[in-house]
C-alpha cells in the first residue's frame, strides 16, 4: 500500500518535483544553487551556443523556467507589464498577460521575477500590483496591491530622486521590488507600507492570512527562509536612515533582520545593528543557526547567531561586520565554507570577493576581471557568474585563488536610455538580472533581448 501512495505522489502534476527546473527567484530553493550535472567545462569559441533570443523591455527583472516553459515580467513604463511564457526549447512565445500600471522611476523598467508553484504563475510588479495568474486559462485568480492595500501611496507622476524626508507611505524611489515566496499554502511578500511589514495570503485566494506590523524603513529586499533549530524562519531584512531623507538632522537608525513564524507571522527575534541605507539582498541562511546579510553602498555585510533561550524566546547576536565583502543587488552564494560575491558600488570595486564563515577574505578579484551588481548561480561545483556588463564567466570556485575556466561577451551594452544619475552611478550596460537555468539552458537577459545558452551537455 506504501508503495502504491509513493507512486501515485511521484505522478502528481507538481512543478516543484521537476529538479531541471528554476521556478523561482534563486531558483528551486531561493540559495542560487541548481542541483543539475553534466554543466559543460568548456566553451566553444566566441562562447555558449545561443539556442533563441526574444526582444523585450529594458528592467532588471529576470526569468524563471518551469515545466519546459520560461516565464517573465516585461514593463513598458507607459502602459503597464506583461506576463510573457515562451516554450523553453524554441523560445516560441507562447502566451502574455498584460495590466496597466504606468509610472516611471529613476532606473525604469522591470523589476520583479515570477514564481510558479502548480499551475499558478505569481507576479509583483513596480507598482506593488500581485497577481495569481492561472497558465491554463492564462487569466488572473486574483489580485491584490501591496502597497496602496495597506496605506502606500501611489506613484507619483513622473518618479524618480528626490532629496530630503518623504511623506509617511511616500512611494519607493526605485519602486516596489518584490519576488514573491511560497510556502506551503501561503504567498509571503514584503508589502513595508506604513500599516504592514511581511504579508502572508492563501496562495489559492489571496485572503490575508497574517501581516506584521511595520518593521522600519522601506526597502527592496525579498522574505527568504532560514533554519533555526530545525524550524524555519521567515527573514526579512530592513535598512537603516538613509542620509539623503532624513526626517531631522539628528536621524540615524540602524536598519534591523528580523525572524518571524511562516505559519502565525508572529515576530520571534530581531537584530538591530545593520548599517545598510538601502537593502536589496536576501539573507543568506548560512547553517548552524547563522545568518548572513550583505549590502552594497561601501558598508558591507554582517552574519548573526539566532539562539534559542531557557525561556523559550529567541535572541539575535552578531558574530561579526565587516566593510571587506558585500553585494548590491544579490546575495552571495555559499559553496563549501566560503561565500562569493560581486563588491561592487558606488564608489568601490573589489570585483568578485571570496570569504570564509569567519569572516577572513580570501581573495578579491578588483578590477581583472571586474564584476559589478551581475548575477550567479552554482551547479555542478562551478559557478556561472555575469559581470554586470557584457560578458559570462563559468567559474571554479577555490578559497585559494580565482580561478576562470571560460569567458565570453554575450549581453549588449547600452539601451537603458539612462540620463544624468542613473547614467552616472549605473553606466552604459547595467545588465544586472537574476539568471535562470534548467535542463543545461541559461536565461539570461540584457536591456533589451532575453537569450537562452546552452551551458549543458
Amino acid at each position: 500500500m506504501r508503495l502504491r501512495l509513493l507512486t501515485l505522489i511521484l505522478a502528481l502534476p507538481n512543478v516543484a518535483l521537476n529538479a531541471a527546473d528554476w521556478p523561482q527567484y534563486l531558483g528551486p530553493d531561493r540559495t542560487s544553487t541548481s542541483p543539475e550535472k553534466g554543466i559543460l567545462r568548456e566553451w566553444p569559441a566566441g562562447g555558449p551556443k545561443v539556442l533563441w533570443e526574444a526582444t523585450v523591455g529594458k528592467g532588471f527583472g529576470g526569468a524563471v523556467a518551469a515545466d519546459g516553459k520560461v516565464y517573465l515580467l516585461d514593463r513598458d513604463d507607459d502602459v503597464g507589464e506583461t506576463l510573457r511564457c515562451f516554450d523553453l526549447a524554441h523560445g516560441n512565445e507562447l502566451w502574455t498577460f498584460a495590466y496597466e500600471a504606468p509610472g516611471s522611476v529613476m532606473f525604469s523598467g522591470s523589476r520583479g521575477v515570477p514564481t510558479v508553484d502548480d499551475k499558478y504563475v505569481y507576479i509583483c510588479g513596480h507598482n506593488g500590483d500581485l497577481h495569481c495568474v492561472d497558465t491554463e486559462s492564462q487569466k488572473p485568480v486574483w489580485k491584490v496591491n501591496i502597497w496602496t492595500d495597506f496605506g502606500g501611496k501611489p506613484p507619483a507622476k513622473g518618479g524618480g530622486f528626490q532629496r530630503g524626508a518623504p511623506e509617511l507611505g511616500s512611494f519607493p524611489i526605485w519602486a516596489i521590488t518584490q519576488n514573491p515566496l511560497v510556502y506551503g499554502d501561503l504567498l509571503i511578500v514584503a508589502s513595508q507600507a506604513p500599516e504592514a511589514g511581511v504579508v502572508a495570503y492563501d496562495k489559492l485566494t489571496g485572503k490575508v492570512k497574517w501581516k506584521t506590523p511595520s518593521l522600519g524603513y522601506v526597502g527592496y529586499v525579498s522574505p527568504s527562509v532560514a533554519k533555526i533549530d530545525g524550524n524555519d524562519h521567515i527573514v526579512m531584512v530592513t535598512p537603516s536612515t538613509n542620509p539623503f531623507r532624513r526626517s531631522s538632522p539628528d536621524e540615524n537608525n540602524l536598519g534591523t533582520f528580523v525572524g518571524i513564524d511562516p505559519e502565525t507571522g508572529n515576530v520571534l527575534w530581531k537584530y538591530d545593528g545593520w548599517n545598510c541605507h538601502i537593502s536589496v539582498p536576501s539573507a543568506v541562511d548560512a547553517g548552524e543557526n547563522r545568518i548572513l546579510v550583505v549590502g552594497g553602498y561601501e558598508l558591507g555585510a554582517t552574519m548573526i547567531t539566532v539562539s534559542k533561550q531557557d525561556d523559550g524566546t529567541y535572541a539575535a547576536k552578531e558574530r561579526f561586520t565587516t566593510e571587506e565583502f558585500g553585494d548590491q543587488t544579490k546575495p552571495p552564494i555559499l559553496h563549501d565554507g566560503h561565500f562569493y560575491a560581486q563588491f561592487g558600488t558606488n564608489s568601490r570595486r573589489d570585483g568578485l570577493v571570496c570569504m570564509a564563515m569567519d569572516g577572513e577574505i580570501k581573495w578579491k578579484t578588483k578590477r581583472e576581471p571586474d564584476f559589478n551588481k551581475g548575477s550567479m548561480i552554482l551547479v555542478d561545483g562551478l559557478i556561472l557568474a555575469t559581470d554586470g556588463a557584457k560578458s559570462l564567466y563559468l567559474i571554479d570556485p577555490n578559497p585559494d585563488k580565482f580561478t576562470v575556466l571560460a569567458s565570453a561577451e554575450v549581453l549588449a551594452e547600452g539601451g537603458t536610455d539612462a540620463e544624468g544619475i542613473a547614467a552616472r552611478v549605473g553606466g552604459s550596460a547595467q545588465n544586472w538580472a537574476p539568471m535562470a537555468l534548467s535542463n543545461g539552458k541559461l536565461l539570461i537577459r540584457d536591456q533589451g533581448k532575453l537569450k537562452c545558452l546552452k551551458v549543458g551537455k
